[in-house]
């Protein structure tokens, strides 16, 4: 029982050691699983099932030994913040037959040694009412972060918490506004060597994703301490390299160094930078870009008014980084550009 990274780890080892059925079930659905998706891949790829929306009712035992469990079916239902409810279908209740059940669950938040009359305030969740900037809670003098301000999440984005927090009890301590907070250290710098030269490659490549290979199941089900993944042979892991889209370069764009030639629209793989008439509306401007920019989620880059009254827009979404555009450009109004990031630290201010 259980849906993530561990859950899958005992469900292989369990196939390993001389399992022949085995499955997971979990309360979630199998997309909010906390597993990583190439571990779920791997489980399903051992012949292991995975039953998602599952709520455990009850073990079954019969002559005081273990049959079963039943379990409760269930789906997720979303508020307009994002929280999940598990709310019960009415079907039957399930009943999974089984001789051993590991439970390979995480722990939940619980906070009953924190008195309730000491400035602490908790929501309908019982988990404190924490500020997502400063990470401080209606008590000023404590902090909480990782899981246990806003639930399960990765061991990356606990850090991160653990780090502006730290910044924020710093700020507190010198008696500071803890939401003029210091900026993080970020860098633009150009990487172009030469008229037609670059100091990063990016060719346009249309291979998809190659699958690191695998030992076969025969063998590595027999032995748990066999390597399961081979890895990549030399050209193989090349070619997968090569796909790259080296996120850390950008497109700078110069507006006054722009002669509207459209040399860059046209050279570009994707059409991902249109010469338009600018819209008072952004949904306007995204449906009449050369590919109509659908994916509100990501900004579009909309450069100032360049002579002719036109404007360059450009589609982040879908750019590749291969530079094409700044290589085609007659007067370098394109630069590719890298991007260095440093988060703030506490030990730095």
């Amino acid at each position: 029982m259980g849906g993530g990274n561990t859950a899958m780890d005992c469900c292989r080892t369990s196939r390993r050691m001389g399992g022949e059925s085995v499955k997971v079930v979990v309360r979630s659905p199998f997309k909010d699983m906390k597993a990583s998706p190439w571990e779920k891949e791997d489980a399903q790829h051992e012949d292991i099932d995975i039953f998602d929306n599952h709520v455990p009712l009850s073990f079954e035992v019969e002559n005081g030994k273990l049959i079963g469990m039943k379990f409760q079916k269930v789906e997720a239902v979303y508020d307009d913040n994002g929280k999940r409810k598990l709310i019960p279908t009415g079907e039957p209740d399930v009943f999974i037959e089984a001789d051993e059940v590991l439970i390979a669950i995480g722990q939940e938040n619980s906070f009953p040694w924190i008195e309730r009359d000491i400035g602490l305030e908790f929501n309908e969740w019982e988990m404190p009412t924490v500020d997502k900037v400063t990470f401080q809670s209606t008590n000023p003098k404590v902090f909480f972060g990782g899981d246990a301000a806003f639930g399960p999440e990765n061991v990356i984005t606990a850090v991160a918490h653990g780090h502006q927090a730290a910044v924020s009890m710093h700020l507190f301590c010198e008696e500071k506004d803890l939401k003029q907070r210091p900026a993080p250290f970020t860098k633009l710098f150009s990487t172009k060597m030469g008229i037609h030269e670059w100091s990063y490659d990016s060719p346009v490549t249309i291979d998809q994703r190659f699958l690191v290979p695998q030992a076969e199941k025969s063998l590595t089900l027999v032995d748990r301490k066999k390597e399961v993944e081979l890895g990549f042979n030399l050209p193989t892991g090349f070619k997968e390299a090569q796909r790259c889209l080296n996120c850390d370069v950008q497109t700078e764009f110069s507006t006054d160094l722009c002669i509207e030639c459209d040399a860059c629209m046209d050279v570009c793989p994707t059409s991902c930078i249109t010469f338009t008439g600018n819209e008072p509306e952004e949904d306007q401007l995204r449906q009449k870009l050369l590919v109509p920019a659908t994916n509100k989620s990501q900004d579009i880059l909309v450069s100032d008014t360049l002579k002719t009254g036109r404007v360059m827009v450009k589609d982040e979404d879908v750019c590749l980084h291969c530079g094409l555009c700044a290589e085609r450009c007659p007067t370098s109004a394109w630069d590719m550009q890298q991007y260095f990031y440093s988060v703030t630290k506490a030990g730095s201010i």
